[in-house]
């Protein structure tokens, strides 16, 4: 690549006006917690969940070079040139020991030119839209030398951040503050938490960050030559979250030729971060491959969007904003399906821990069913409390057996923190030693960090 004109770009985007104002992400102190240990810090989402101001927030407090590879005047960029890249920083900003890339996965063979970094004891933060490339190319040359970290849109704690509530322990049961909340909810239960795109509130933005994810980050990433029937999946999808699917089924409606056509789709909306797929709970994970799998979306505003923007199906909502906040908190989410159904079952190590029954109003009708399902899971797991969320009722039901049924608002369960994000804030209190950081990471590498996905 030309040197006049990465220099040109690098100047560019680094004289670019911050915005103001920015929210304080629930990962920057976890982030932050990581700067005095080796590993290279790799956080992934989807586009426009917010990485690159979080990037920028953290730059602001620990200097370092920047560049983001997501530009169409680095097309030509190719690995020789980081060579030249670390040069202009040098020249244009002195020596320093941080690196920040953006989308650096566009870039064939990056991870060398990492690596290469890390073995210099350079610090480096990476930002990703596309799970699989990273993990696949980080593997090969960057094994027990990374530590990976999950970014969602916002959190409805950061969407609070955003319309500057202050929120307190007291909050939830003041009249005023919980009126103020559960308003606030309305608004982010329907319009998701992308951070742009609730400034505005312009369909536009959702339109244009849809299309970029299906053409950048999927149809040219993986030369798929059949556009339309990806996008005709993805609208079947969207339209049946919180339902469960089958590959086969969708194979015939959609006239393509086998299910693993289907499934690879499927992998790779997941590896943009935009579809999940949650597996039937069995004990035999052979079993587990084969069963249904019920699907959901990043976003509630985008699902909105693509799906039903004008009949919106509050429980499907309720549902999928469940799920997506256990998602932000690691859990390894299944659903359970047998005589009657639960839509969450959570597996902590070998043990189920907890059952999850999602419903928008408990009603005379639908009540018996709903406690039913969770009741039976909670039989089959030997669980003695579960949990019924809904839109805002709260009551406990005691059981037969010293058996518990809690009915709780979402909203106030979103409010709620793990145990994992109270570690983290103590952890990030702390004033480590640069040795008990590093101990920390390493400690993480070996299998916490799968837990710290946020």
């Amino acid at each position: 690549m030309n040197r006049t004109e990465l220099k040109e770009v690098i100047l560019d985007q680094n004289n670019r006006q911050e915005q103001e104002n920015l929210v304080d992400r629930e990962i920057f102190s976890k982030v932050e917690s990581y700067i005095q240990n080796d590993f290279v810090i790799i956080i992934s989402g989807i586009r426009r969940c917010g990485k690159s101001t979080l990037l920028s927030q953290i730059r602001k407090k620990y200097h370092g070079y920047y560049l983001n590879f997501d530009d169409e005047r680095l097309i030509n960029f190719k690995i020789e040139d980081f060579k030249i890249l670390e040069e202009l920083f040098i020249e244009l900003y002195g020596e320093k020991k941080i690196f920040y890339f953006d989308e650096i996965q566009n870039i064939p063979m990056w991870e060398r030119f990492v690596r290469r970094l890390y073995d210099e004891r350079k610090k480096v933060f990476i930002t990703g839209s596309n799970a699989s490339m990273l993990s696949r190319e980080l593997g090969t040359h960057l094994t027990g030398r990374y530590l990976m970290l999950q970014m969602f849109p916002f959190s409805f704690k950061e969407f609070l951040s955003l319309k500057k509530f202050e929120l307190d322990e007291k909050s939830a049961y003041l009249t005023t503050s919980r009126a103020k909340i559960k308003k606030n909810f309305s608004d982010y239960f329907i319009n998701g938490g992308f951070p742009e795109y609730l400034r505005e509130l312009n369909v536009d933005y959702l339109k244009t960050l849809y299309e970029n994810i299906v053409y950048r980050d999927i149809l040219v990433r993986y030369k798929i030559p059949n556009e339309k029937s990806l996008k005709e999946l993805v609208n079947l999808a969207i339209n049946n979250i919180s339902k469960e699917i089958s590959f086969n089924s969708i194979k015939k409606i959609l006239g393509l030729g086998s299910s693993t056509t289907i499934k690879d789709y499927f992998d790779y909306l997941e590896n943009s971060f935009l579809l999940f797929l949650v597996p039937k709970f069995d004990y035999s994970l052979r079993k587990q491959m084969y069963y249904n799998k019920k699907v959901y979306c990043i976003d509630n505003g985008l699902a909105k969007y693509l799906g039903f923007r004008f009949t919106p199906d509050n429980g499907k909502l309720l549902e999928n904003i469940t799920f997506i906040e256990l998602k932000r908190r690691a859990k390894e989410t299944y659903y359970y399906s047998d005589k009657k159904e639960c839509d969450f079952v959570i597996k902590d190590g070998a043990k189920i821990t907890q059952v999850i029954q999602c419903c928008y109003e408990l009603t005379r009708d639908n009540r018996e069913r709903e406690i039913t399902g969770l009741t039976e899971a909670m039989d089959k797991f030997k669980l003695k409390k579960g949990l019924i969320l809904t839109y805002d009722q709260e009551e406990e039901i005691a059981l037969k057996r010293n058996k518990q049924v809690i009915v709780k608002p979402v909203w106030k369960w979103l409010l709620e923190e793990s145990k994992l994000e109270m570690m983290d804030k103590i952890l990030s209190k702390s004033k480590l030693k640069e040795e008990d950081a590093l101990d920390i990471g390493r400690k993480v590498n070996k299998g916490i960090a799968k837990r710290h996905a946020l």
